[in-house]
């Protein structure tokens, strides 16, 4: 696991656990589908800058995380 991944984890499990039991569970799917859609641009990006899949993949799920406390 990431150091100091924990918090932005518990963020994005929250969100989707309230908005799961307040609204709907199809509902739910919103905050999971944008967490996707951006692991996977950031995955495109950094193997469009050629690095590779594995840093690639650390890379975007690190940058995620961190993009998503911006505002703590």
């Amino acid at each position: 696991m990431l150091r100091g991944s924990l918090l932005p984890l518990l963020l994005w499990a929250g969100i989707a656990c309230f908005v799961y039991f307040v609204y709907n569970p199809v509902v739910a799917v919103l905050p999971g589908g944008l967490f996707a859609v951006s692991f996977l641009v950031g995955v495109g990006l950094r193997r469009r800058a050629r690095h590779s899949v594995r840093c690639s993949v650390y890379g975007a799920l690190g940058g995620v995380l961190d993009k998503s406390m911006t505002g703590f």
